[in-house]
């Protein structure tokens, strides 16, 4: 369940994230609230899962994972331009979480 509330912080995270750019400087309301929000939550649940998930693990993976989100979201919600070195810089980072999940126990 550790990994689950794991997961979601990530979500809340990337959410509150993609918020703060269209925040525009915290100058639009609703974008600002959801940053709020979002990284509330993201907290929450990022404490709840590091009850049972080692520390340097569940931060490894709420912050790898929240990068990748985060470029994905410049892509495709602002229409950000990337290059090969990004993709691949995102690669290293998902290969690196994939091994941090798996060298755990439960």
């Amino acid at each position: 369940m550790s990994w689950m509330y794991l997961i979601l912080a990530i979500i809340f995270e990337v959410c509150a994230t993609t918020c703060l750019k269209a925040s525009e400087s915290f100058s639009k309301l609703l974008p600002s609230i959801g940053v709020v929000i979002g990284y509330g939550m993201a907290f929450i649940l990022l404490s709840v899962s590091v009850k049972t998930i080692p520390l340097g693990t569940a931060y490894a993976v709420w912050s790898g994972i929240g990068t990748v989100g985060a470029l994905l979201a410049g892509i495709f919600v602002f229409a950000e331009k990337t290059t090969a070195f990004q993709l691949v810089g995102v690669g290293l980072i998902l290969m690196g979480t994939v091994i941090l999940k798996f060298s755990q126990n439960g």
